[in-house]
């Protein structure tokens, strides 16, 4: 029986390919986060500009002046739904990512197993090859020790 592993590489294979679905779902989930953070900006944005228009209104503004605000307040609501679809994008990457991790983890544990199988199947031989020889050692002393009383 070989000692070595026989699908050790493909195991090395699954652990490489495991740690690159990590490194790739540390990426998705960063990139998440920053589309997150821009979409929070942008309402923030959006919340303070419309409080100043409001302020504007009850101080009376100009109709061109009503228009600017109007115009880049709607400017403004387009750019959060876009990102609010960018974010929705990026979470279904996420999830994706964080699938494909799990799955190639899944593989790694499969592999691991096997080898822990083959280490215990090696050292249950290992065993019985020890066992085989004490034997043989106390049965050639037993017959060592017969023929030297019948002599």
């Amino acid at each position: 029986m070989p000692t070595k592993f026989p699908l050790q590489p493909l195991l090395d294979l699954a652990n490489t390919r495991m740690d690159e679905a990590a490194r790739r779902l540390g990426e998705l989930i960063a990139s998440e986060r920053g589309v997150q953070q821009k979409l929070e900006l942008l309402q923030r944005y959006r919340a303070e500009y419309g409080e100043r228009f409001r302020e504007a209104a009850r101080g009376g503004i100009d109709l061109n002046a009503m228009r600017n605000y109007s115009a880049f307040l709607g400017r403004l609501d387009e750019a959060i739904e876009v990102q609010r679809r960018a974010v929705e994008e990026s979470h279904q990457h996420t999830t994706q990512g964080q699938q494909q991790w799990i799955a190639q983890r899944s593989k790694v544990r499969a592999f691991d197993t096997l080898a822990h199988r083959h280490q215990n199947t090696l050292a249950r031989v290992a065993l019985r090859q020890e066992q085989r020889a004490t034997d043989e050692h106390a049965a050639r002393r037993f017959r060592e020790k017969n023929e030297d009383t019948e002599r």
